[in-house]
This record gives structure tokens, C-alpha cells and sequence, in this order.
């Protein structure tokens, strides 16, 4: 169970602004890995294939775009897939590329929005797919230099403008701390991450921040778009897959140390969220640390 995670080292280097790469694969090989670059990847002709960033197991369809964070581990599976002539293109590229002093500009605040909730991963819908299908062929056509930059950053932007998208990993698995444009929640989610396991009420938590539990609650939605009750669901799950995927710990020993009640409880909600149950994560993750 303790296997590690492999490690990649990218070819990009400090010359490059981005490293791209676009093949075409019969099958998903690469186990589950990590680097400590941003990645934007799309696949086609995919269906059936896993997607797996972090704690998120996702069965795809025929396009699949994702971006992911640094040091998340991930990889594309094959799985179901029965096709044999999938494309994909990718983009790698270093945290130090687009700096705080740039991200803080106000044409670039829709980016770093985007960056910030993609550090877990973020996957597109078809509509936005499409709409960047036409610049992911365009760069992968252009010479390196200013003008694949270029493009490269109104990919972005029109990344950045997407509705449909999803969040893949969660905090609770990812180690990654929440931030919110808010002060009042950004210190009940940290009381959440910090006393996962133990009993938390809508009471304590509201009269953590001076509110109402009415009003709390309505509060905590408008900004986080889910409820306080989803929210700590979200971090146990998270904390819950971390444990199954690095330890030896028993489910049981990981139900209640996540601050589950009961057994039963445990797989039933993790199988609603997840897609799988928890031994079926622990067997999952294991195998592709091992896919090559």
C-alpha cells in the first residue's frame, strides 16, 4: 500500500515558457504520477478510459479537457476504452510563469481565479471543449515563440470564462488549504478542516462567525455554492481516500477516524460520492501506481 507515487520530471526548462506535445496513442500506459508543473491536457476518442486526478475516479466520454495543479497525482487509464486512435495534446508549464504580479492585474484576474480553483484539478464540459478545440490545433501548428504564447494565453482566458466546469480533487485529499473571498468562512472552514473529526454542528460553527444558523447557512451556500453539511462531507471523504491510499489502516479504522459514525454509513456515502466503494478505491489506486 505504501508504494510511492512515481515522480516525473518534465522536459521543460527555464527557457521554456511551456513545454506541448501532441501524439497519438493506442492505449493509456503511464501509471499514476506527479510533477510539479501545471498541466492542461485534452484527450479524444476516449470513451470508456478513467481520468484520475487525486481522490476523483471519473469514466469519460469521447473528449475529455482537464487542467491540473502541481504535485497532484493523476493519470488517464485505460479501463473500458476499446478505441485505438486517441489523440493528446499537452501542455505543461511552470508555476513561476505567470507570477503574483501579473495574476494581480485586473485582465488577468479571471485567470487567477481559474489557477486558484484548478490547484486540485478542474475538468471542461463539452461546450467549452469545443470552443477551445479550434486553439489547441492552432497551437500545436504555431512555431515556439511569442506568438504560441499568445495563443497559449487566450486559451487560458477562455478557460477562465467556462461555466461548466467541475472540481476534481478535493481539499481533504490534496492537503491543499481553501481560501475564500470571504473572511467569516474562510475561519469556519478552517475550524471544518482542522475538527473533521469530530462533531460539528450548524450552532457552533455559526456562532463561531456571530451569525444566526439561518442565516449562516445561507451564507456558507451563497459563497462556497454548497451547503456547511456537503462541505464537511466533502473533507471527510477527501481525508477518508487520502488514509485508504497511504496506509494500512482498515476501513473501519478509517471510517471512525474520519469522524463517520458507523461502517455501514461510511461505504454507503463514500459509494454515492465516489462512484466506487472504499476497498474498491484502495484496490483502484493501487493497480495504477502499477500500470506500466
Amino acid at each position: 500500500m505504501n508504494m510511492p507515487i512515481l515522480s516525473e520530471i518534465t522536459p521543460l526548462t527555464e527557457k521554456d515558457c511551456f513545454y506541448l506535445v501532441d501524439r497519438n496513442k493506442q492505449v493509456f500506459d503511464y501509471p499514476l504520477h506527479v510533477h510539479g508543473e501545471w498541466e492542461l491536457n485534452f484527450v479524444s476518442h476516449c470513451r470508456g478510459a478513467n481520468r484520475i486526478v487525486g481522490d476523483s475516479i471519473v469514466e469519460l466520454g469521447d473528449y475529455d479537457l482537464a487542467l491540473i495543479g502541481p504535485r497532484i497525482a493523476h493519470c488517464w487509464e485505460q479501463h473500458n476504452c476499446g478505441k485505438e486512435d486517441k489523440r493528446e495534446i499537452t501542455i505543461q508549464f511552470s508555476e513561476t510563469l505567470l507570477s503574483d504580479v501579473l495574476l494581480d492585474k485586473s485582465a488577468f484576474s479571471s485567470i487567477k481565479s481559474l489557477l486558484s480553483r484548478a490547484r486540485g484539478g478542474v475538468s471542461f464540459g463539452m461546450n467549452t471543449i469545443m470552443e477551445v478545440y479550434g486553439l489547441l490545433n492552432h497551437i500545436t501548428q504555431e512555431q515556439p515563440g511569442f506568438m504560441r504564447l499568445l495563443l497559449f494565453l487566450k486559451m487560458l482566458f477562455v478557460l477562465s470564462q467556462a461555466e461548466d466546469t467541475s472540481v476534481l480533487c478535493t481539499g481533504g485529499f490534496s492537503g491543499r488549504v481553501s481560501s475564500w473571498n470571504s473572511r467569516r468562512i474562510n475561519k469556519v472552514v478552517g475550524e471544518i478542516d482542522r475538527n473533521f473529526k469530530t462533531e460539528l454542528s450548524l450552532k457552533s460553527l455559526a456562532d463561531l462567525v456571530g451569525m444566526s444558523p439561518t442565516a449562516f447557512s445561507r451564507f456558507f451556500r451563497q459563497h462556497t455554492n454548497r451547503t456547511l453539511s456537503e462541505y464537511i462531507l466533502e473533507v471527510r471523504l477527501g481525508n477518508a481516500s487520502r488514509l485508504l491510499v497511504d496506509t494500512s489502516m482498515t476501513v473501519s479504522e478509517i471510517c471512525y477516524e474520519c469522524g463517520f459514525g458507523n461502517v455501514s454509513n461510511f461505504n454507503r456515502l463514500f459509494k454515492r460520492c465516489k462512484g466506487c466503494s472504499p476497498t474498491e478505491f484502495r484496490t483502484h489506486y493501487t493497480k495504477t501506481r502499477l500500470m506500466i
